[in-house]
């Protein structure tokens, strides 16, 4: 069972969601920071990190002595990563998207593969909890290969639940493909309306199940209860614009811990997902 937690907007409360449900999950559960441009998690939870690997892509390097400048491979690349000047090839590895084009059309393969470094992944536990985040080097900008690398240790006997970046670009696409459940967080103000609409969409073109966390109920207005209500997209928990949870938050701490009530939600919260992905799987005909 695999649960991704995301929303249009950063800033609504996702990593305060992902922490609090994955502490109330009773089974084993993989917690995965994808949020790998800035991730938090760890500044919550405090894993004990027990293994550091590197990520790297494949980017092209030219052997300019077998190289007849034909310009095949500055055609097929889609983003402009490549440059075929007389008796040179420029190579800008950071417009590159490591798709291995150039590689397969060079007539005199005299494209050569090289690994740039991306960021880290860090293997970890707390608490029971199996921890993996990874970490984008500076000055790195493809985020998705180490949002897949992170995935690929997805253990399929485990609950896994998935922070994933704000937005709704590729590196969110690459948190949320292929998961049982998408919980969205939002926050009803203007902007937070707004971003979740995209978000809705966005999740709506991959088909997957979703549903919905309103936090810092209170404040801004209803748009965000009447557009759930007109979208169909069930509510599933609410959690108020309170100065007690906000401290909490401030310090580092987690909710649950500090609010025993917030316990009991948060369970009540994983039940319903359990209920509607297991919904989703008889409609689809899956087996539990």
């Amino acid at each position: 069972m695999i649960i991704s937690i995301a929303s249009g907007k950063g800033g609504t409360g996702k990593t305060t969601v992902a922490t609090n449900l994955a502490l109330a999950v009773k089974q084993g559960v993989q917690l995965f920071d994808c949020d790998v441009e800035e991730p938090n998690v760890h500044l919550f939870l405090h894993p004990e990190i027990t293994r550091t690997e590197p990520v790297n892509a494949p980017v092209p390097k030219i052997d300019l002595e077998k190289c007849t400048f034909c310009k095949k491979c500055m055609d097929i690349c889609q983003f402009n990563a490549l440059a075929v000047l007389k008796k040179d090839v420029l190579v800008f590895e950071n417009l590159c998207h490591s798709c291995g084009g150039c590689f397969e059309i060079c007539p005199e393969n005299a494209v050569i593969e090289k690994d740039r470094s991306l960021g880290v992944i860090e293997h970890g536990s707390v608490k029971g909890i199996s921890f993996i985040h990874g970490k984008l080097s500076v000055g790195q900008v493809m985020v998705p290969p180490i949002i897949k690398k992170v995935r690929s240790y997805t253990d399929p006997d485990m609950i896994t639940i998935i922070d994933a970046p704000p937005g709704t670009s590729c590196p969110v696409i690459a948190a949320m493909k292929k998961t049982d459940f998408i919980l969205l967080v939002t926050e009803p103000t203007p902007f937070g309306f707004h971003d979740l609409k995209l978000a809705v969409e966005t999740v709506r073109v991959l088909n997957i199940p979703c549903g919905l966390v309103i936090n810092r109920v209170g404040i801004g207005n209803d748009e965000v209860n009447q557009y759930a209500r007109k979208e169909n997209i069930p509510i599933l928990m609410e959690i108020p614009f309170d100065k007690k949870i906000a401290q909490i938050y401030s310090r580092g701490e987690m909710i649950i811990e500090k609010l025993p009530e917030y316990k009991e939600k948060f369970e009540a919260l994983f039940k319903k997902i359990v209920q509607m992905i297991e919904k989703n799987r008889e409609n689809n005909g899956e087996e539990k």
